[in-house]
């Protein structure tokens, strides 16, 4: 029989962290269930199940999804799963800087205003070079990432030149930007520490 994880009710990171807490206990498990009630968290468990060599089969159940994991390759180890992060540096030995975007608007005042900057600041992101590594989507910041966003030629630009875009899949759900979101991963909280303890340098705005 399957193992299985409910992780009903909890909020992101925390089933995320479960499934890493189970499978650190459990290492090698060729199959398990997890059980989650929210978008964000039926991902970002997929995806970090992908990363652990796990294959994932999702089965939606009322408001429930109930998430089949079978074990397709060998597992990567956390430290493994860092290493990957700092490999992420286009170029070795260049620094790596990531920048954590929390609202819409660049600075306070006016709306209008901080619209036009934040299309520019991103425009201008590039500047940074091989130093730019990650950029960060928290909060009302995930607006720029979704339908309608006026910086999206911006952002598709940072993605081609190889920056990773993220985007909160909380922060998603929260504004009901799950589904309309159209440039960026979708990450949880462990994805945005893991990155603000691997980057040189973390820029806040």
């Amino acid at each position: 029989m399957d193992k299985s994880i409910d992780c009903r009710g909890l909020a992101c990171p925390k089933p995320l962290l479960a499934v890493r807490d189970f499978l650190q206990a459990t290492p090698g498990t060729p199959a398990f269930v997890v059980t989650v009630d929210n978008d964000a968290a039926r991902e970002n468990v997929t995806r970090y199940c992908g990363t652990m060599g796990y294959g994932v089969t999702a089965q939606k159940e009322d408001r429930l999804w109930h998430l089949a994991a079978t074990l397709t390759g060998e597992a990567a180890s956390v430290t493994a799963q860092q290493a990957a992060l700092e490999a992420a540096c286009p170029v070795p030995g260049a620094s790596r800087v990531c920048v954590v975007v929390t609202s819409a608007e660049f600075g306070n005042g006016s709306a209008e205003l901080g619209s036009k900057l934040m299309k520019t600041f991103l425009a201008t992101l590039p500047e940074f070079g091989d130093s730019l590594w990650r950029v960060i989507f928290l909060n009302g910041g995930v607006r720029l990432c979704a339908e309608g966003s006026h910086v999206l030629d911006e952002l598709q630009k940072l993605h081609a030149g190889g920056t990773g875009i993220l985007a909160c899949g909380t922060c998603l759900e929260f504004f009901g930007l799950l589904e309309k979101k159209v440039l960026g991963e979708t990450t949880n909280m462990m994805d945005v520490v893991t990155a603000m303890q691997v980057a040189d340098k973390v820029i806040k705005i």
